[in-house]
C-alpha cells in the first residue's frame, strides 16, 4: 500500500467518523430521520419557532446591497436546471454504453431545511435553492469524476484545490507505462462504487 493509498483509506475513515458526529445531533436537538422525512419532537418545535422572525422584519434586516443581488442570486436557477437535464440524460445514455455506474442524483440533491420552524417562508425558499444548487455541483462533479476515470485517469502535474472521489485511482503524472497498462482496467474498476449501491 502507496503512502498515497494510507492517506486516503484515513480521510474516509475520518469522513466515516465525522458522518457518525453529525448524527449524533439528531439526539441533542430532538429530531429523527424517516426516510427523507426530518420528524422533530413538540419540543423542539415548540423552541424553534420562539426563533422565527416574520418576513416584513427579515427584509427590513436586510441591507440594501443584499436585496440587489437577489435576481443575480436567482438567474442561475435556469443554467442551473439546464445543467441539470443535461449531465442526467449524458449519463443515463453515456454510462449505460460504457459500462460506468449511474451516480444516484437523490444521494446529492437534500432538501430537508424547509422542516426548521424557525426560518420563514423565504428563508426556507432560500434553502431550498441552496440545497439544490450544491446537491447539483456535487452531483455534476461525480458524474464528470466518473467520466474522468474512463476516458483520462491521469493526475494532474500541478496540485488541484480539490481532488474528487475517483482521483486516488488515477495514474501518476509522466508515467506512461502505467497508462498503457492500466487504462482499460481502471475503465472497468467501479467495485467501491458498486459495494456503496
Amino acid at each position: 500500500m502507496s503512502r498515497i493509498e494510507e492517506i486516503i483509506g484515513q480521510i474516509q475513515k475520518l469522513e466515516k467518523e465525522l458522518v457518525t458526529e453529525i448524527q449524533k445531533k439528531e439526539e441533542e436537538f430532538l429530531y429523527r430521520i424517516k426516510g427523507k422525512k426530518v420528524i422533530f419532537e413538540e419540543e423542539a418545535r415548540a423552541y424553534q419557532k420562539q426563533f422565527f422572525v416574520r418576513v416584513s422584519s427579515y427584509f427590513k434586516s436586510l441591507p440594501l446591497l443584499n436585496l440587489l443581488t437577489i435576481p443575480f442570486i436567482w438567474g442561475c436557477l435556469i443554467p442551473a436546471v439546464f445543467m441539470d437535464i443535461t449531465v442526467t440524460l449524458y449519463q443515463l445514455i453515456c454510462f449505460s454504453l460504457y459500462g460506468i455506474p449511474q451516480v444516484k442524483r437523490s444521494e446529492y440533491m437534500v432538501i430537508d431545511r424547509h422542516a426548521l420552524a424557525y426560518l420563514n417562508i423565504i428563508e426556507k425558499i432560500n434553502c431550498m435553492y441552496c440545497g439544490y444548487f450544491n446537491g447539483l455541483i456535487g452531483y455534476v462533479q461525480e458524474i464528470a469524476a466518473r467520466t474522468e476515470q474512463y476516458w483520462c485517469p491521469i493526475k494532474h502535474a500541478r496540485k488541484v484545490a480539490t481532488m474528487h472521489s475517483r482521483y486516488h485511482k488515477f495514474i501518476e503524472y509522466g508515467d506512461a507505462k502505467s497508462y498503457q497498462e492500466r487504462l482499460q482496467a481502471l475503465r472497468r474498476d467501479w467495485d467501491d462504487v458498486n459495494e456503496e449501491a
